[in-house]
Order: C-alpha cells, then sequence, then structure tokens
C-alpha cells in the first residue's frame, strides 16, 4: 500500500507520521487489496482536522472529522474509515460466496444493449502519440490506426498505470 502523507499549516513530525502509519496498517487487516491511501491533516486556528482517502480494488472511500486535538481527529477519522473498510470487505465477500441457482438462467442469446457510440477519427498514429491522445481526452482505452503497420490497434491504460496494448493477429 502507498501511503500519501499531506500536512497543511503543520510540520509533519516522526512520531505523528509513525502513528498515523500504524492506524492505516490496522486496514490491511480487514483488506489486503488498498492500493494507495492519502492521508491530509490540516490545523485553523484551534481546529484539528484530519482526512482520510483509501482506494481498494475498484472502491476509493472517503473519510475527515476535526477535533480539538490532532492525535484525536486521526483517530476518529481512522475509526469512520475503518467502519467503510469493513463494510466494503463484506460486500465483497457476501458476493464471492453466494450460490447461484441455475434455474433461473435462459441460455438463450444475450440481450446486447448499446448506450454509446462513438466515431473514431481515424488517422495514423505512433503509440506515444496514441497514448498522449488518449491522456489528453482522458479515456482508459483508444482505438488508433498504427502508422508503422497500417493496423488498427488499441492502447489502454492498466491498474498500475501502466500501459497495455491490443494489436490484431491472424490464427
Amino acid at each position: 500500500m502507498r501511503i500519501h502523507l499531506v500536512a497543511r499549516k503543520i510540520k509533519l513530525s516522526q512520531p505523528l507520521r509513525e502513528f498515523i502509519e500504524v492506524k492505516l496498517s490496522k486496514l490491511t487487516e480487514y483488506v489486503d487489496n488498498i492500493v494507495w491511501a492519502q492521508v491530509i491533516i490540516n490545523v485553523e486556528k484551534k481546529i484539528h482536522a484530519a482526512e482520510v482517502i483509501v482506494h481498494a480494488g475498484h472502491q476509493t472511500m472517503k473519510a475527515s472529522a476535526e477535533s480539538d486535538d490532532l492525535y484525536s481527529a486521526i483517530d476518529k477519522v481512522m475509526s469512520k474509515i475503518e467502519v467503510q473498510v469493513r463494510k466494503y470487505k463484506e460486500k465483497f465477500s457476501e458476493h464471492r460466496h453466494q450460490s447461484v441457482d441455475m434455474t433461473e438462467f435462459s441460455f438463450g442469446a444475450p440481450q446486447v444493449t448499446f448506450s454509446v457510440v462513438k466515431d473514431v477519427p481515424l488517422r495514423p498514429l505512433t503509440r506515444e502519440e496514441a497514448v498522449g491522445e488518449m491522456e489528453k481526452l482522458g479515456f482508459n482505452f483508444w482505438l488508433f490506426m498504427d502508422k508503422n503497420s497500417r493496423q488498427m490497434q488499441v492502447v489502454f491504460k492498466r491498474l498500475d498505470s501502466t500501459y497495455g496494448l491490443l494489436q490484431p493477429v491472424r490464427k
């Protein structure tokens, strides 16, 4: 799990950093697929605020709390995020262990419905240009014609922030 700590209007001391990391490590008892966590602590006059954002699987959870003591604000926000993580775990585990009654399903042709049809301008691009176009438009994948091979290809963004490429192959 990647941990990103942000301190606003306060200096982040080593004991405070360790306290936050210990609290976040307790979340892995519930869910082991936490990708990253971000903790933002803030001090405004006498109000200490803490905000935690946790990304696990395909779910992002967020909680915030305020108190007159920074450590108690962190405790409050961690208990809130712990409830959300526990709820996510229960929801995730319930879906895994459900038994399915196969009599409810009909094995005919599935009903396919398209909600969006997008026209893609077809111009030759390099792989790097296709990634740039995809990122500029905010998409997770992009269809393009490769400049060198003149074949249709799809570039896509993977969960680990790398890119993948789908190329047609004749069998």
